[in-house]
């Protein structure tokens, strides 16, 4: 979810006008995924009622991931395998936008350079050494935290990646809220920026921590209280990086947005890995 690729990737020229804000689950199929969906409307309306279901989004993703790791582990192929393969599968569905996002963003960030001019570097196609460097850790931190949660067992590990993308795209949805700015006058950040009221991206928020809990609750009450808090600590992390891109950017990207979902993702991992 970048600036640069939104008006290939998310807005298709021969959509049918005018039927974006009916069908909310094409945008967020169209924006937040590769799937061959045709959207509508690519503007504030559409946004709105789209970005509500991005974690919709996020447990097509998670079931999917979990769904490869799973099969792998069950043929035998072991953890660390098993692992690779679902922390592969997001950055299938989503063309790798969400990881480019991030390593943007970390360029950004660590530019050093006013927000104009790090709003340029990360605008720029090559990714510079904080990039690189976040990416490696971030992959790693996923794959050690999946093969740790697979060592447990197939369900375990399932239920980890699917919990992890559905609060990487709950952590989308929240800072979609109304009072969060965009960064840009143009790009996707400027569409969905701000587009939900406050009221329902919070009350999506617990919709998603509680979606966890439901997750952990296959494994008993203290696992179902582990995976909430787990969920928690992603949309915190994901927060804490949100309110840093707003004082340093001024507000919001595509490319933040993607940095959000994959340090909810990430934060989330490691929080089940731990305990």
């Amino acid at each position: 979810m970048t600036d640069e690729s939104a008006p290939d990737a998310v807005a298709p020229a021969d959509a049918p006008p005018g039927s974006g804000g009916r069908h909310p689950l094409r945008f967020a199929f169209g924006t937040l995924t590769v799937l061959p969906v045709r959207m509508g409307r690519w503007d504030r309306e559409a946004a709105r009622t789209g970005m509500a279901c991005a974690p919709v989004v996020g447990l097509v993703v998670g079931l999917a991931a979990a769904t490869a790791g799973g099969g792998l582990l069950v043929l035998g192929s072991g953890v660390l395998l098993a692992a690779v393969a679902a922390a592969a599968v997001p950055a299938v569905l989503t063309r790798g936008l969400h990881l480019d996002g991030l390593a943007d963003t970390a360029d950004g960030l660590g530019s050093g350079k006013s927000a104009k001019d790090a709003l340029r570097i990360m605008k720029q196609s090559d990714i510079g050494p904080f990039g690189v460097l976040t990416l490696v850790f971030v992959l790693f931190a996923q794959i050690t935290a999946l093969s740790g949660r697979y060592a447990d067992g197939w369900a375990e590990g399932a239920v980890a990646a699917t919990v992890a993308a559905v609060t990487a795209r709950g952590a989308m949805t929240l800072a979609c809220r109304q009072g969060v700015p965009s960064a840009r006058r143009d790009g996707l950040g400027s569409v969905v920026a701000g587009s939900l009221p406050a009221s329902t991206a919070w009350a999506l928020t617990v919709l998603t921590v509680l979606t966890a809990a439901l997750g952990g609750a296959l494994f008993g009450p203290y696992a179902a209280v582990h995976h909430a808090l787990a969920a928690l600590a992603g949309l915190a992390g994901a927060e804490l990086l949100l309110r840093r891109c707003r004082t340093r950017f001024g507000g919001v990207t595509g490319d933040v947005f993607g940095a959000l979902a994959e340090t909810a993702a990430t934060t989330t991992l490691v929080m089940l890995a731990i305990g």
